[in-house]
């Protein structure tokens, strides 16, 4: 079994009577494509920003490769390979595909900015658009430059949130392409509604509700587990 190189114990986060995240306990090995799914308001959301450093945890530990980040902000959280895209797109409307691109690679550090634009707007099919206005792209085109950007950090731990949101069936199929060639160098925790996309995906799953995992297993498993059927699957 792969190490792991990500670890949260006890992690909480409450808005007001809200306990959004609630004693998660959850563990990513290296290579693998974990999907986390469940309802809407489980905590998905609120739990990945706490692992990006987006949000601060109330209480609990993380540690990335064996190194304590709980305190860390998001930006010293990149500069050790954990890259977020988020449930909504995040792009520079007024800024080029390309520099899109390139601002991300920048931040990273990577050198030659145009060469590592270019490599991760390959992946996604986007090269022939690199001078397109980013704003102007389509919603799923947008989507897929918001993965190109999180390639170009060079990630060694890829967060996605909700990707295939908006995406047409073709655009899913090359979703589905660029995660498999993402693993094994890198990671891939996957926020996802689309279930036929996290069964083809996934190599594990964990499952939270109101704030809490209610299971953790194989696809396999957490497709036959009653309390998952329950709660999320059979709704």
């Amino acid at each position: 079994m792969a190490a792991v190189i990500l670890e949260a114990r006890g992690l909480t986060r409450h808005f007001g009577g809200l306990k959004a995240v609630d004693g998660v306990d959850f563990d990513l090995r290296q290579g693998e494509i974990h999907a986390l799914i469940g309802p809407n308001g489980a905590g998905k959301t609120t739990f990945v920003s706490l692992l990006s450093g987006r949000i601060e945890a109330q209480s609990g530990r993380i540690s990335f490769d064996g190194r304590d980040i709980t305190r860390l902000p998001a930006h010293a959280r990149v500069r050790l390979g954990i890259a977020y895209t988020f449930q909504i797109t995040q792009i520079y409307a007024a800024l080029s595909v390309f520099d899109n691109v390139a601002l991300a690679a920048q931040s990273r550090g990577s050198h030659p900015l145009g060469a590592a634009a270019m490599e991760a707007l390959s992946r996604v099919g986007l090269e022939a658009r690199k001078d397109q206005i980013a704003g102007t792209l389509s919603y799923g085109h947008q989507r897929l430059l918001e993965v190109a950007m999180g390639l170009a950090l060079k990630p060694r731990l890829l967060i996605l949130d909700e990707p295939t949101q908006g995406l047409s069936q073709g655009e899913i199929e090359t979703f589905n392409g660029i995660v498999k060639s993402v693993v094994p160098e890198a990671t891939v925790l996957l926020i996802e509604h689309n279930m036929d996309v996290v069964m083809e995906l996934a190599e594990w799953i964990t499952v939270l509700n109101f704030g809490q995992v209610l299971a953790t297993g194989t696809p396999p498993a957490i497709r036959a587990n009653p309390a998952v059927q329950s709660a999320y699957l059979g709704a």
